[in-house]
């Protein structure tokens, strides 16, 4: 095949890293995601609105209503922003997890990440195609990048229309966020497939929770909804995390009909008995019979993680010291490390650990936390962490938000208790921590709920409903 030629020629690959490493690095530096000396560049709100505006007003193609052949009834092109192995990440390990799942119930799946991932995000990795498990990974390298996201749509779209000629897919599967979707459906309107875009989160939502200036009144956010919305229209069937989710798009005024819910889960894996702690615990300097809280996560302020340090101080004032295990990285961390610090709290910040290493980690946990703030986001995105920690009979506590009403039942598989309230937490916390065989019953009942219902092969059964209902001649406009 051309793409596994191209794939072989490592002077070519070399060669187009290297020219458009150079033709973005300028604008990657002045980011600061290309070394700790880089400068974070500015917020342009006029250029977003424009280009935002400019997407939404860019001339749709007539859709193509010839049955384009498919080689493979169950071969599958599925749209991405990014992906292993250059990029490590949640979004990362569904879109593995989920093509995996798909090859064992038969299905053929092929990625493709967007137009200049990897090269784009700093990586002289210019292989246009890799293999990870068997799964095929395609990259869209164009020689230059394009000027503006309408052109990055259309060139993104020449560029897989290649893919689509030569793999010849029965179903475009784009995976958030709109500018995947809008090269779907580019590509559904000139062939003449059927699109299934996969709505992992609402993009303008996060927007809003990671900085208090953000308003929902911001032309990006209400631009960026209006196009999310767009493409959720546009395409055959919609694909969500969650029952939240799901509601919200159909109060969009997406037909409910065409909107299928695939959760979260995990590998069977995770099923397995947690790895010995000892090793690590002593690793860690955890002290001999210590009760450890903690998690696995990415530091937003949306997460909430200070409201966990605030209910530790409060347990160690009242005699029922905890050490805090917090896991992972992101731009509140200092601000997490000085709170703790000053409040005197026993924590630990490993940073992110590699994947390999996640189960050893939430092994030296007792109780698992998830004190995600009550903001729109974190109402209605479920993660995906506290199921891995339930499949290793790790108790979990979390936040009463809706989201996470979706895999904690009170007092069964886990225990709810009020976001952003330090006083609740440390109470919830405490009765946990008191009862150890509350605990064991508790992280045992999880473990089964999930083997029954969080699997991805129990999951990914859906797609194939989800590649059904797409299926229907007409239905996208």
């Amino acid at each position: 095949m051309a793409w596994r030629q191209i794939a072989d020629d490592p002077r070519r690959a070399l060669l187009l890293a290297l020219r458009l490493f150079l033709r973005v690095a300028p604008a990657r530096l002045r980011r600061g995601r290309l070394g700790k000396l880089a400068v974070p560049k500015p917020r342009n709100p006029a250029k977003e609105a424009a280009d935002l505006r400019a997407l939404l007003n860019a001339p749709a193609r007539t859709r193509n209503e010839a049955t384009h052949p498919a080689a493979d009834d169950r071969r599958v092109l599925q749209f991405v922003t990014n992906a292993l192995p250059a990029t490590n990440a949640g979004y990362t390990v569904r879109t593995h997890r989920i093509a995996l799942a798909l090859r064992a119930d038969g299905f053929d799946p092929h990625v493709v990440s967007r137009m200049g991932h990897p090269v784009a995000q700093g990586s002289l990795d210019a292989r246009p195609y890799v293999e990870v498990d068997g799964v095929p990974y395609h990259r869209l390298l164009p020689w230059l990048p394009a000027r503006d996201p309408v052109h990055a749509v259309a060139k993104g779209a020449d560029l897989a229309a290649r893919l689509v000629e030569e793999l010849r897919p029965a179903v475009l599967h784009a995976v958030s966020n709109h500018l995947n979707a809008a090269v779907a459906v580019e590509l559904g309107r000139r062939y003449g497939l059927p699109v299934v875009y996969e709505v992992r989160g609402f993009l303008e939502d996060s927007w809003l929770s990671r900085d208090p200036r953000h308003s929902p009144d911001d032309d990006f956010y209400r631009l960026t909804r209006e196009l999310e919305t767009r493409r959720m229209a546009e395409a055959d069937t919609v694909v969500t995390l969650g029952e939240a989710m799901r509601a919200e798009i159909a109060e969009r005024g997406i037909d409910p009909a065409k909107i299928i819910t695939v959760p979260n889960a995990v590998d069977e894996a995770f099923l397995a008995p947690l790895p010995d702690p000892g090793p690590l615990r002593d690793r860690l300097g955890i002290a001999p019979g210590a009760v450890v809280v903690g998690l696995t996560s990415s530091f937003y302020g949306y997460e909430g993680i200070d409201t966990l340090i605030d209910a530790a101080a409060l347990l160690r004032d009242r005699g029922t010291p905890v050490t805090l295990l917090l896991v992972g990285d992101g731009p509140e961390r200092g601000a997490l490390e000085r709170r703790a610090a000053g409040h005197g709290v026993s924590a630990l910040f490993p940073g992110r650990v590699p994947p390999s290493s996640v189960r050893h980690y939430q092994a030296v946990l007792d109780v698992f936390a998830v004190p995600r703030r009550a903001d729109r986001v974190c109402q209605l995105v479920t993660p995906l962490k506290p199921i891995e920690a339930m499949a290793g009979g790790i108790p979990v506590i979390a936040s009463d938000v809706k989201a996470l009403r979706e895999i904690v039942e009170p007092g069964m598989t886990g225990t709810l208790t009020l976001p952003e309230d330090p006083e609740a937490w440390a109470g919830a916390l405490s009765e946990l921590i008191y009862s150890p065989e509350r605990r064991r019953k508790i992280g045992q009942a999880a473990r089964e709920w999930v083997r029954a219902e969080r699997t991805w092969r129990a999951v990914a059964a859906r797609y194939r409903e989800a590649y059904r209902g797409a299926d229907r001649p007409g239905a996208a406009s």
